[in-house]
């Protein structure tokens, strides 16, 4: 428990996670993922979650400046033996405390030192105690190839962080990772990836290998009655039953950045995402504000508050890369390198390029309802479906999903305009920060002037007016 509670505590900075993006079946066998999401628990962010989010050891041989568990920093050290998490794991699914694991680590003596632990980690999850529910595991940078796609095989996902947005600042907040050794097993987990999804249907790829590995560890200790023999089909049945051929990092692979920490633009933190997205199919990028929590001079002051606004910000100009069709050089291209904390990026964009609004509905592209704040995938393909049979209203958009307090200002609904008469970036811009605020109180409207009424009615009977 003591080393549970020094490594989980140790993780909680690693937020490159997530505990959908896997289907599996168990087969009569322990745990079971489903696409769809599990959530059970809570994170320390508020998050509903149910992964045992943990390291395998803090014990780093690493000095990056940014790290909680750089080697020169006094914190208590710990690590978990394969085996000792393995059980640990399997005893907390057993008690419906998880329904997954997401393990990480700092780099003990070497990455493929590191790395091979981890693997015997997982390996003896899924094949000694037969569990198949979510692994998400985090990949060491300069490890070798051979331990990557082994422990691609036992993993759902994969993670390679590149911490740090721009060659510079790793180079002066991490000199002992390279680019090279982050860039390196990406791309041969894209690799891995785009091989396998062109191979259909059951087959013996990795059967020989995966048999091996299994009679490591499914001995006669390994289950109830069985014998070597037992052992050795049973690790064959479920290296062919369980893992399919396409099944390298199912879930694919993701990776973090800090915010915060150097003196990177947003629009240089998108531009290294974009590439990331483009060059290696992320699943996802994951930004994480910067905690002050160790005394460096090139980090910001321990009494800094971290950027959490900043990184929501760049959470939602990352959606817009990956679902609306923005790019980078979109957002930025009107001036400035940062976002508005104010606004939603989208509402910035369409402020800077007021000379594209207001579109009309009922003639406009699904491309240029995309770009219309207030309007998302969804409501533009309802929008699409309504027009073959009728004009769209003003009314009308409501029904269909969209969030009229910021589209009235950018949409024409049969030629009429909606929003301030005042056509100008400036007037919408107070108009928007009035309703993110929370000023204009349209759900407590009647509440509001009744109390209002009532203070009005007080003063008047105490001045005797009344």
């Amino acid at each position: 428990m003591q080393k549970l509670q020094i490594l989980a505590d140790s993780a909680k900075y690693d937020v490159s996670c997530s505990s959908s993006g896997a289907s599996r079946a168990a087969g009569g066998r322990m745990g079971s993922t489903h696409t769809s999401g599990i959530c059970h628990s809570w994170g320390a962010d508020g998050r509903c979650i149910s992964l045992l989010k943990v390291l395998l050891t803090n014990k780093c041989v690493y000095n990056c400046e940014y790290c909680v568990n750089r080697r020169t920093n006094d914190v208590p050290r710990e690590s978990f033996e394969p085996d000792e998490l393995a059980r640990l794991t399997v005893e907390f699914y057993r008690r419906n405390y998880i329904e997954g694991l997401f393990l990480s680590s700092a780099v003990e003596v070497s990455p493929d030192y590191t790395a091979e632990r981890i693997l015997q980690c997982l390996e003896l999850l899924r094949y000694k105690y037969g569990f198949m529910g979510y692994i998400h595991a985090k990949v060491i940078p300069g490890v070798s190839r051979e331990l990557l796609h082994r422990i691609g095989l036992v993993a759902d996902r994969l993670s390679v962080n590149v911490e740090m947005p721009s060659r510079e600042s790793l180079a002066a907040f991490a000199p002992q990772k390279k680019v090279e050794q982050i860039f390196a097993p990406m791309k041969q987990i894209t690799n891995t990836l785009i091989e396998t999804k062109s191979l259909k249907g059951p087959g013996t790829m990795f059967k020989g290998q995966r048999l091996n590995d299994a009679s490591n560890y499914l001995g006669p200790a390994g289950l109830a009655d069985g014998t070597a023999e037992d052992s050795v089909t049973s690790a064959l049945s479920l290296a062919k039953g369980a893992r399919r051929k396409g099944s390298f990092a199912a879930a694919g692979q993701t990776t973090q950045m800090i915010i915060g920490a150097g003196n990177e633009s947003d629009a240089s933190i998108l531009a290294t995402s974009e590439n990331l997205y483009r060059t290696f199919k992320m699943k996802r990028v994951y930004y994480s504000a910067y905690i002050p929590v160790v005394d460096s001079p090139i980090l910001p002051d321990k009494s800094t508050a971290p950027p959490l606004r900043r990184e929501h910000r760049i959470y939602q100009a990352d959606w817009l890369l990956r679902f609306y069709g923005f790019t980078v050089s979109e957002l930025f291209k009107s001036g400035g390198e940062n976002l508005d904390p104010d606004l939603d990026p989208k509402v910035t964009w369409a402020l800077r390029n007021l000379d594209e609004f207001p579109v009309e509905v009922n003639t406009a592209s699904y491309e240029q309802l995309m770009r219309i704040p207030g309007i998302g995938h969804l409501s533009a393909k309802r929008i699409m479906r309504q027009r073959r049979f009728a004009a769209v209203r003003f009314d009308d958009l409501k029904k269909m999903g969209v969030v009229i307090k910021r589209a009235k200002y950018f949409v024409l609904c049969c030629g009429r305009y909606y929003g301030d008469r005042c056509f100008a970036p400036e007037t919408i811009k107070n108009s928007l920060l009035q309703m993110e605020s929370g000023l204009q109180l349209s759900m407590f409207d009647n509440d509001w002037k009744r109390i209002e009424e009532g203070e009005r009615q007080e003063k008047l009977a105490a001045a005797g007016v009344i």
